[in-house]
């Protein structure tokens, strides 16, 4: 085996030629608690609702809650398999891309993270767009949503470019009151339609089978875009923070709020026959003041899930791959979420498409999960240079065909089983990886400082 080259240090040469956002991180501003509170306000994601809604006529509620665990602790161990190289080294997404896809490669993948999170932004404005709109009309009697929609995707753009210190703020002021919300709405539901709820799953038997899989595959899907750049988030926690205590942080954050969101949706969805939260809480809560209270946590949940989900990850890919400012890149992605028309989304029949929406995209970044896992642990045995990773014209210039062959092997394995994609798509990736990085003579730069490094 070749002597792997661990260097956590940039060349002061190299720092001149690279956007500051890009460096590795100077300053670690995540503790613990703070990092738990970004991910619990992070994952307040309307479509998780849509999710939860999507479940209608498959499953028990207990099937559901079960699959919605499962797909959660998935999500948590992934996340620290990603994250940790993050974490080691304080780089982003976009450079650790480079080991394995190649300083010009990475675009493929970044575009296949970015459009599911812009679609996601867009989507997510509109409801709390909506919401705001609702609360501006029981108030003021102001209705006018495109115009609070386009202020409300400022707002958000605004808030993203102040970067993750602004969004450590907001988070931990979130997570005071989104359980008590969450376990209210949930409380609300329960009792206003116990009877038409009861009507529902009362006939329905659920299994155990393909649909059951697929669920969790769907809640798993939310956050496969989100996985793939957990270095993201992972560089700015704090050093001395280990995987146990981080996959315990992911869990205790992720898990119940996914169980109150998805549960709301599949609850209040059989109940109503209606998947729109902002049109079911703005009628049925009895009290306006109570009301004005939970359409305002809506809107603000999706600030505190787009800003951390869906405007970084893009934004990060923006600037890497065309060489776009920080402050550019965030109002690009403000921009590109209009132009998705997320007002098509929210209709009441777009439920089960979000759903299928979300097993698509899964085909597709389940592969690059596993190409990034496959060489940053199996073939870089966690050691990296991090001077070769920020030298544009060094070993890791141009493209890494073996990582986009293995990708597209990996997405169409998993296309032939969407349901599943996401899992699916794992091992052959990974194999394929492996296999092409040891054989394939154009790889042979991207094996410097790893197990297959060639004299």
């Amino acid at each position: 085996m070749s002597n792997i080259v661990d260097n956590k240090n940039l060349n002061p040469e190299l720092a001149k030629n690279v956007d500051p956002d890009l460096q590795p991180t100077k300053k670690r501003i995540m503790d613990p608690v703070s990092y738990a509170a970004s991910f619990m306000g992070g994952c307040v994601s309307i479509g998780t609702f849509s999710m939860g809604a999507g479940l209608i006529g498959a499953l028990t509620v207990t099937q559901a809650i079960l699959a919605m665990v499962i797909g959660c602790l998935v999500i948590a161990v992934a996340l620290v398999v990603i994250g940790q190289c993050g974490h080691k080294y304080g780089i982003p997404f976009t450079v650790q891309l480079r080991s394995s896809f190649g300083t010009t490669g990475i675009k493929v993948p970044g575009l296949l993270r970015g459009i599911p999170a812009i679609i996601w932004f867009g989507f997510q404005s509109w409801v709390g767009a909506g919401a705001i709109n609702s609360c501006l009309d029981i108030l003021f009697g102001f209705d006018n949503l495109p115009v609070v929609y386009v202020l409300f995707t400022i707002l958000q753009v605004a808030l993203a470019i102040k970067g993750f210190e602004g969004i450590k703020w907001m988070e931990n002021i979130s997570c005071i009151f989104i359980i008590a919300i969450l376990i209210y709405m949930l409380y609300v539901v329960r009792t206003q339609f116990s009877t038409e709820i009861d009507d529902v799953f009362s006939g329905i038997k659920g299994t155990w089978g393909m649909p059951f899989w697929a669920a969790t595959t769907s809640f798993l899907g939310i956050y496969s875009t989100m996985i793939i750049n957990a270095s993201d988030y992972s560089r700015n926690v704090k050093e001395n923070v280990g995987p146990v205590k981080t996959g315990s942080i992911y869990t205790i954050a992720i898990l119940p709020v996914t169980l109150f969101m998805g549960l709301i949706g599949l609850l209040v969805t059989a109940a109503t026959g209606n998947s729109d939260p902002v049109v079911v809480f703005s009628t049925t809560m009895g009290s306006k003041f109570l009301t004005v209270v939970t359409l305002l946590f809506i809107a603000f949940a999706q600030v505190t899930t787009n800003v951390l989900n869906n405007i970084v990850p893009p934004a990060y890919v923006l600037m890497e791959a065309f060489h776009v400012k920080w402050k550019l890149s965030t109002v690009i992605v403000g921009v590109l979420s209009i132009c998705c028309m997320p007002w098509k989304l929210v209709t009441d029949e777009s439920a089960a498409g979000l759903n299928l929406f979300t097993q698509f995209y899964s085909a597709f970044l389940g592969p690059i999960f596993a190409v990034m896992a496959v060489d940053y642990f199996i073939l870089r045995r966690q050691k990296l240079d991090i001077n070769m990773m920020y030298d544009k014209q060094g070993s890791f210039k141009g493209v890494n065909w073996a990582a986009i062959i293995a990708i597209i092997v990996g997405s169409l394995c998993s296309l032939l089983i969407v349901e599943l994609s996401w899992y699916v798509s794992l091992i052959p990736t990974g194999v394929v990886y492996y296999f092409l990085m040891k054989k394939m003579k154009s790889a042979a730069p991207f094996c410097k400082g790893t197990i297959f490094e060639r004299e």
